[in-house]
């Protein structure tokens, strides 16, 4: 694919009540040898550090038939730069993808400074969202979803079985319904479920999926950092038990809590009120039906590991910071 490119910004702020982070600068450059990525980096400013929370939507049209072009495939490239009120940050965009073969002469790309939201647990730490995918409020369930699901699953009105979040239609979590059970990493690989660092790719992320970039789901390492960083109580947050998660010294005041939403098998929601599962994006290396997840009941807290076809809950986060 040739891709010759002109890029101009066309810069907006979202207009908030508290700071208005504006994307003042955007910059992009297709990489060269041309492999169908192209590299944005975008400035922000604002009144506030909260700047340094904002992230873009972005949208492309072709300057000479004023057509709009997609961008379905716009990852956080996660380095942020900056302080005070200036602040950096760095996108990848896969125009290969979302074009094609299609020849561009002139692109117009826009960025629209949002306010991302998230609670950060410890220094240097991403940003956790509040509630997992599919909820509105912490305490609430949300969606599951077997391993590389993006749809999800919620239950049906007389709590008798799945259906889907989509289409309504019935669902079972068994391992004939889960094409990424009995794969390896290499078949999981070369499918397209997993990228180079062997996680899910953003078209098989549930919280992408769902909320857009830069949300996604956490990586094994990073609830492995969410249980180093933090500690947890055992709760109930309006009648829903779970646990509250909590960062430590200079963060002891920021939390998020989890509720234990059990698991789906079948057509069976198990352990509700007592057991939380949360999918991660890494499957485990030497096994081919298993994915690694966060597990916890009222005396335990930790990393573990589950047939892909059980359906879990999501909860994103975003930054790929330490």
């Amino acid at each position: 694919m040739k891709f010759s490119c002109l890029f101009a910004a066309a810069l907006a702020a979202v207009n908030l009540l508290a700071a208005k982070p504006v994307a003042t600068s955007v910059t992009a450059r297709q990489r060269h040898p041309w492999n169908g990525k192209v590299d944005i980096v975008v400035t922000f400013s604002g009144s506030s550090n909260d700047v340094a929370k904002a992230g873009c939507v972005f949208a492309a049209t072709n300057s000479a038939t004023k057509a709009a072009l997609a961008m379905a495939h716009v990852t956080d490239a996660g380095t942020i730069s900056g302080s005070g009120t200036t602040w950096t940050r760095r996108y990848v965009w896969d125009a290969a993808a979302d074009l094609g073969e299609v020849k561009i002469a002139d692109v117009v790309l826009a960025a629209e400074a949002i306010p991302l939201g998230g609670v950060q647990l410890w220094e240097g730490g991403p940003f956790w969202a509040e509630c997992n995918v599919g909820a509105t409020k912490p305490e609430e369930y949300g969606y599951y979803f077997w391993w590389g699901d993006t749809v999800g699953s919620a239950r049906n009105a007389s709590d008798t079985g799945w259906v889907s979040s989509r289409t309504g239609a019935s669902f079972s979590f068994l391992d004939g319904n889960c094409p990424t059970w009995g794969k390896t990493t290499a078949q999981l690989r070369s499918a397209g479920y997993i990228d180079a660092t062997g996680n899910l790719v953003a078209k098989y992320d549930a919280a992408t999926a769902h909320l857009g970039t830069p949300w996604r789901m956490p990586t094994d390492a990073k609830f492995a950092a969410l249980i180093d960083n933090c500690t947890t109580t055992r709760t109930a947050r309006n009648g829903v038990y779970g646990r509250l998660v909590t960062g430590k010294g200079a963060f002891s005041t920021k939390s998020i809590f989890l509720p234990a939403a059990g698991s789906g098998y079948d057509s069976y929601l198990s352990n509700p009120g007592s057991s939380g599962f949360y999918w991660s994006s890494t499957p485990s290396l030497g096994n081919s039906s298993i994915a690694w997840n966060l597990h916890f009941n009222s005396d335990d807290f930790s990393r573990d590991y589950y047939d892909r076809y059980y359906g879990f809950p999501v909860r994103p986060l975003r930054g790929f910071a330490k």
